[in-house]
């Protein structure tokens, strides 16, 4: 009886997995072919250039600030070297916090940026999964082991490519 039911089991489990239809993507060959992801990367360098310009502005001023410091200490008193090290102190702050101001404003604009896209290229892959009525669509880039399935990369690509051509009209 146990070896009717078990088999059974296996019977149904095997016209199962017959059914299953699933296909793959290679999800950075469709984030590369985006021109909106292309302008958000431009957008996101040139911020991080500008912030960039302006920490090693900042560091410039610290180091000749503390440089300073340290030629002209022994003529200074003690008062004067207090005021001093409190200043240099309060640039030190300043750059870290705009440091962290920065990487802060970069992670926010980026996650920004990529949502609008990342949420088009699974619309996307969703509209070629339901064509093909795929019941799994996999990405090769994080894939140990295939083999078959069904590549729908280019039929992804060209619904991405409408899908962005629209976002950007608006």
């Amino acid at each position: 009886m146990k070896n009717v039911i078990l088999g059974l089991f296996v019977v149904i489990g095997f016209s199962t997995f017959a059914q299953t239809k699933i296909g793959h993507v290679d999800s950075q060959k469709l984030l590369d072919t985006l021109p909106s992801r292309k302008d958000a990367i431009k957008k996101l360098d040139s911020m991080k250039t500008s912030g960039m310009q302006e920490l090693q502005l900042m560091d410039a001023d610290f180091q000749k600030a503390y440089q300073d410091y340290t030629v002209n200490q022994a003529s200074k008193s003690p008062a004067e070297r207090q005021i001093i090290e409190g200043r240099l102190m309060q640039k030190q702050q300043m750059l870290e916090a705009t440091q962290a101001s920065l990487e802060e404003g970069l992670q926010i604009m980026s996650e920004e940026l990529n949502k609008p896209i990342l949420d088009r290229v699974q619309k996307s892959i969703d509209i070629v999964a339901e064509r093909k009525k795929l019941n799994y669509v996999l990405d090769v880039s994080a894939t140990m082991y295939s083999k078959g399935g069904i590549d729908i990369t280019s039929e992804v690509i060209v619904e991405l490519l409408l899908l962005d051509a629209a976002a950007t009209k608006k």
